[in-house]
């Protein structure tokens, strides 16, 4: 529990500290540009429920995952990524599929570069906590 509890709060500081500063400031005007952004503000506490219910998905099943086996840095980041799909699918695809986006190609490269990153740095997170030493 204690691993997990260790892995929720640093998701959520990493994605909160990636996500806030890539939509809001950065690119915060082409995303309202491509009409990925439809609300003047967003809802916080949703997003911040968002991403507590995914980091204690990812941890959990991270736990469970390959149990037998050593777990090392590396491992985190490759599960991370291949759970982060998942993610991706629902937050960039099916975005794109219902909200009027357009270009769509533009969306889904700076999504692309967005999760990719966001699910680097978490991996790397959920490696050094789960990692056993030797």
């Amino acid at each position: 529990m204690k691993k997990l509890g260790l892995f929720v709060a640093a998701y959520f500081v990493i994605t909160m500290a990636w996500a806030y500063p890539w939509h809001m400031v950065f690119f915060h005007d082409l995303y309202v540009q491509w009409g990925a952004f439809q609300r003047a503000e967003p809802i916080m506490p949703l997003g911040v429920a968002a991403i507590l219910v995914q980091g204690i998905v990812i941890g959990f099943l991270y736990s469970k995952h390959d149990i037998e086996r050593r777990k090392t840095f590396f491992d985190g980041v490759k599960f991370t990524l291949i759970i982060g799909l998942m993610t991706y699918t629902a937050m960039g695809f099916a975005t794109a599929a219902k909200f009027k986006i357009e270009p769509v190609s533009d969306f889904l490269i700076y999504h692309t570069i967005f999760q990719v990153v966001q699910f680097i740095l978490a991996g790397a997170a959920l490696g050094l906590i789960y990692r056993e030493r030797i």
